[in-house]
């Protein structure tokens, strides 16, 4: 799982008179092995908390789903029945897995579910001694390829065409939690706004208890106590990715936690991006692309989407922004 930087200012006091009468609530809890973050605000405390664990169940329910360690998901039984036989599956891991492979198309292979191969030879867990052969890197590399990710829509099954292929949902796996508990959260009468912040991966909707609205901070990857600026959103995701707290060090190079599925090794030349969007599995997904793409090819191709915008920051720390980014700086 890549660890996601990016901070929320959360100002309690100064409740403008719109949401004065409001109550804000809210949890922090850990979920799908990274810090969540769930806020409601609603027209009490009881409606708050409905709003609260009704995000907090589906986040888990998601993760069930999509987890690659719970031998009992149907996640794990695709991977088991590589190379041998389809898996069928619930609709909803389906469009997941057919919406990750339009990605896929539309990146030209920068983001690829079928990248969890990578995990026998890179570990960014700290168990890591050596750095892996170039033969260990291109065997692993070899099952990887989101074009042998092959669904029936007809028959609703999934099967992975090589045997020793793996799927893993890393790098849009919260961010599609993130926007699924929204949508029931939003759904409760008497819920007015909310946010769900998934270690970065952040979506917000409605009323804040700000009076400014929701403010989001970006950190600076050199010190992520520090902030770079700051983003006005409303009814938005944003996906910050960074390189900067899980990586491996071999003979002073540094090997950042996010690899390039088209070689097998670890990104360079940028050190984090922050994606803007209104959807938070998008977001999720092409900040890990832009990241792969890097920074030329990688701005490219937001300036030619449209409703999403993104701030790069490059290792020798110059900041890039799509067109109309409007990033504030104190």
């Amino acid at each position: 799982m890549r660890i996601l930087l990016l901070t929320l200012a959360c100002l309690w006091s100064g409740l403008s008179l719109n949401a004065q009468s409001r109550s804000a609530q809210k949890k922090v809890i850990k979920l799908m092995g990274c810090r969540f973050e769930v806020t409601a605000i609603a027209d009490n405390d009881t409606i708050a908390w409905q709003a609260i664990n009704t995000g907090i169940a589906e986040i888990e329910r998601i993760e069930r789903l999509i987890s690659s360690w719970d031998r009992q998901s149907q996640t794990s039984a695709i991977n088991r029945q590589a190379g041998i036989a389809p898996v069928s599956v619930d609709q909803e891991l389906y469009d997941l897995i057919f919406r990750a492979k339009k990605i896929s198309k539309l990146t030209q292979g920068a983001f690829d579910i079928s990248f969890a191969s990578m995990d026998r030879i890179w570990r960014f867990d700290g168990s890591m001694e050596t750095m892996p052969t170039p033969e260990q890197i291109q065997k692993a590399r070899q099952f990887i390829n989101w074009e042998k990710v092959l669904l029936d829509r007809q028959n609703l099954t999934v099967f992975l065409q090589e045997k020793g292929m793996k799927i893993g949902f890393g790098a849009i796996g919260k961010g599609y939690a993130a926007n699924r508990a929204k949508q029931l959260m939003q759904n409760i009468p008497g819920v007015h706004g909310g946010l769900v912040n998934a270690s970065g991966d952040l979506i917000c909707w409605g009323e804040s208890h700000q009076p400014e609205g929701w403010t989001v901070k970006v950190a600076d990857p050199k010190d992520k106590h520090k902030v770079l600026g700051w983003l006005q959103i409303a009814d938005m995701s944003v996906v910050t990715s960074g390189d900067y707290e899980r990586f491996v060090q071999f003979e002073g190079k540094r090997y950042a936690h996010i690899i390039d599925p088209r070689t097998g090794y670890p990104t360079t030349g940028i050190k984090s991006v922050t994606l803007v969007c209104p959807d938070a599995e998008l977001a999720d997904a092409l900040a890990t692309s832009v990241f792969v793409l890097g920074y030329d090819a990688g701005l490219n191709l937001i300036n030619q989407l449209n409703g999403v915008e993104c701030l790069i920051v490059t290792d020798d720390d110059e900041l890039l922004s799509s067109k109309h980014l409007q990033l504030n700086y104190y």
